[in-house]
């Protein structure tokens, strides 16, 4: 790889698995091994939250090069399961955050990931109404709120010098454009952003827009990087935490 950064990481988010995509990620993550130090999975990594599509998602993943650290996102949960799923992602060796944070050591250098799956709740310019709507949209609505609080908790936590805050929903509206704006409200918060800016992580990563763009900043000017499956149109996106820079 050359003289590059001192770390790099892979991420990516919204692979929805399911029986018409098994295997369709295998080998571009088994030769990941020689191109990062890290997965970072950013949620909805199953399509509808069965266990069934858990097992596929294990398969793909399963045997990795590299430490994977992952957050769930909302289709996780949709069956129900979202503990299990947890607990079948941690048994095959991933690392699974829901408000805490976790440090990995590559090469010398300790980098702090900490990671919620966030909710909705809007922004400033396109804000949320938390009283109406199913019952879902309300308790995402409200969730948001309470994960960043979360999120900052787990991210002031680490001593590290790196640090990456990992959600589901995004923390800034950049990351958003494509979306239909009608719909921005549903796709992050601002207090998940207000949460990074406060914490001073060093990078932000984020999927659930899967039309949105891979690149923006939070409020603060934090590095914030949309790496939902569709978005990228590949597999995974690699970051040198240095630049930022995208490659791969």
């Amino acid at each position: 790889m050359g003289n590059r950064t001192p770390v790099r990481i892979a991420a990516t988010a919204d692979l929805h698995m399911r029986p018409a995509v098994a295997g369709k990620f295998r080998s571009d993550l088994l030769e990941l091994g020689n191109k990062t130090d890290l997965l970072l999975l950013a949620g909805d990594l199953t399509d509808g939250g069965t266990v069934a599509e858990a097992e596929l998602l294990c398969a793909e993943l399963a045997g990795l090069a590299m430490p994977v650290v992952a957050v769930l996102g909302n289709h996780d949960h949709d069956a129900g399961a979202g503990d299990v799923i947890a607990g079948m992602l941690t048994n095959i060796g991933v690392r699974v955050l829901d408000g805490e944070a976790t440090v990995c050591t590559v090469r010398g250098h300790r980098l702090g990931i900490a990671g919620v799956m966030g909710g909705s709740g809007g922004f400033p310019a396109y804000p949320g109404d938390p009283d109406s709507g199913s019952e879902e949209h309300r308790m995402l609505m409200r969730r948001g709120a309470v994960d960043a609080r979360r999120l900052r908790a787990a991210l002031e936590a680490l001593d590290t010098p790196m640090r990456i805050a990992l959600t589901h929903f995004s923390p800034t509206v950049d990351t958003l454009a494509g979306e239909p704006i009608s719909i921005y409200p549903g796709l992050g918060c601002q207090a998940l952003g207000d949460a990074i800016d406060a914490a001073g992580a060093t990078l932000a990563l984020h999927g659930h827009a899967h039309a949105g763009t891979e690149d923006g900043r939070t409020t603060g000017n934090i590095a914030v990087h949309n790496v939902s499956y569709p978005v990228l149109r590949r597999t995974y996106a690699l970051y040198d935490l240095a630049t930022t820079a995208a490659s791969g």
